[in-house]
């Protein structure tokens, strides 16, 4: 087995199958989308074409969603999976979050809840799109006067009770919409058909991972998750490597890897954070260099599927350093022009 390889085909980083950046994020399940402008890249060099406005026109027409939901963080979704992952995802969620709440010394009461939301929710439902200064404003207007901390709370809340979610794509700012407008009326699923469909869609898009990897990510207790791998039967199968136990779908791609190859890997990216064990990739002498183990992640450069360096997002010309021997900025020429080509696409 060749995990490395592996990985590659199955996260559409190498011969990607998919033209359209929402069967990109179907694919995938859910996407880390922590910073706002790279997360757009992260789900275009996934597909055949890169484009910066396929990506708008699918986001703004509500097809690619963005929220809080998995381990209480940013994620890209689709329309078709918003409401089947927010049941099965979001009450662990909120338990973080209301965890990470608790160690700020931050209590918000129930009624507080009750009427911030019902002001989130009409102000995004009589406006469509709203940033959080709208927010601030209409909050203002009924005289409730919050810093900026406890409005994310509120509004994290909301994203993850299902309430609000992403709105148009602005160049910088987030904007949030009403989901009942933006997504349609609760669909109900399953748990059981819920956990298998997410399962499915985790193991699919990042085989070979381990059951730890799968409940790092998924933010599941692992009871749900060996329960979803169940839930799969025969379609999963175990290969060892390396002493550990890896699983892989019996469709899984293994033709269409191509060496030579360098990719310029935005951050927080599922190529890393979808996994709990990075050392597949990432040498453990240089993850300071890829995240700092706190949750923040950079942007990276892999050489056939091996991170060798960093790049240098938001230039006009191609910024690198390598902390693997033998590379040079002149090697990711073809990757920067690549990038370069989609944000003008």
């Amino acid at each position: 087995m060749n995990p490395i390889a592996i990985r590659l085909l199955n996260q559409q980083l190498a011969a990607p199958l998919f033209s359209d950046p929402a069967e990109v994020v179907g694919h995938m399940g859910a996407m880390q989308a922590q910073e706002y402008r790279m997360m757009r890249w992260a789900v275009a060099m996934r597909t055949r074409r890169p484009s910066a406005r396929a990506f708008k026109r699918a986001y703004d027409s509500g097809r690619i969603l963005r929220l809080h939901l998995m381990r209480g963080t940013w994620q890209l979704v689709t329309a078709e999976d918003y409401w089947p992952l927010i049941e099965l995802c979001s009450p662990k969620a909120i338990a973080v979050t209301k965890g990470w709440m608790s160690s700020n010394r931050i209590s918000i009461p129930d009624e507080e809840y009750a009427r911030v939301s019902d002001i989130l929710a009409q102000i995004a439902a009589d406006r469509g799109s709203v940033t959080k200064e709208d927010f601030v404003q209409a909050l203002a207007e009924k005289d409730i006067v919050m810093d900026d901390h406890r409005l994310s709370y509120h509004i994290r809340m909301a994203e993850m009770s299902g309430t609000l979610c992403s709105g148009d794509l602005l160049p910088m700012k987030a904007t949030y919409a009403l989901t009942a407008s933006k997504v349609g009326p609760q669909v109900k699923m399953d748990r059981d058909e819920a956990l298998m469909r997410f399962t499915r869609k985790y193991f699919q898009s990042r085989q070979p991972a381990t059951l730890q990897d799968f409940v790092w990510w998924s933010g599941l207790n692992i009871s749900d998750c060996r329960r979803g791998i169940a839930l799969l039967g025969d379609t999963l199968h175990v290969e060892k490597w390396k002493g550990r136990d890896f699983y892989l779908t019996d469709d899984c791609r293994t033709r269409g890897f191509r060496k030579g190859r360098f990719l310029l890997i935005p951050p927080y990216d599922e190529y890393l954070i979808g996994y709990k064990s990075r050392d597949i990739v990432l040498s453990p002498e240089h993850t300071h260099r890829a995240h700092n183990g706190s949750g923040i992640f950079q942007p990276i450069i892999a050489r056939d599927g091996i991170i060798c360096g960093n790049w240098t997002p938001f230039k006009d010309d191609c910024r690198a350093t390598f902390f693997e021997d033998g590379h040079s900025s002149e090697d990711i020429t073809e990757a920067w022009q690549a990038y370069s080509r989609y944000l003008t696409t």
